[in-house]
């Protein structure tokens, strides 16, 4: 039996630039799900000072040719101003925060602490059994202090996912 060998997946960081009105984040993710697109992370704030305009970032993966035509797609919704392919345009920077609250006693709260330390996180909640520590980087930085404290009593996590930006002193 011969396999069919499909186009490598890439990953893709897209910054939307919209009109910041009801419905838009629905006509986005509509168009994703009804052609089978998979977002993998997805984040939106307004942007300018009369809340006339919102950056949304998706983070979604594809064939070249599928990132290609999800990009022609959001550049046709009428209220899209601009659509940046960060992963494309070139050095960009990718941050995410992220809570993750780690149950612990004695020598695991110990160890979870100075392992924060060495991840450079937060303690921005604390209890007799529990911390809650902010942690800000790429999502590698954040998922391995995620797999460390699993080991250490992990309880609960949020994610904000990822926002991005390009690199230097002009807008993308």
């Amino acid at each position: 039996m011969m396999k069919i060998k499909h186009a490598a997946e890439e990953r893709h960081v897209l910054t939307v630039l919209v009109d910041n009105e009801a419905g838009i984040l629905a006509k986005i993710a509509g168009l994703f799900t009804a052609r089978g697109y998979n977002i993998d992370s997805l984040t939106v704030a307004d942007i300018t000072d009369n809340h006339d305009v919102s950056r949304i970032t998706i983070v979604t993966h594809g064939p070249p040719a599928v990132i290609d035509q999800i990009r022609a797609q959001l550049d046709r919704l009428v209220p899209v101003h601009k659509v940046i392919d960060l992963t494309e345009v070139g050095p960009h920077v990718e941050r995410e925060l992220a809570l993750i609250k780690v149950a612990g006693k004695g020598e695991n709260r110990v160890e979870a602490l100075r392992i924060a330390d060495l991840f450079r996180a937060k303690v921005v909640d604390t209890s007799t059994s529990s911390f809650i520590f902010e942690l800000t980087g790429t999502p590698d930085k954040i998922d391995s202090f995620i797999a460390l404290m699993r080991e250490l009593g992990l309880v609960e996590v949020g994610r904000t996912g990822i926002v991005g930006m390009t690199r230097g002193g002009q807008p993308a």
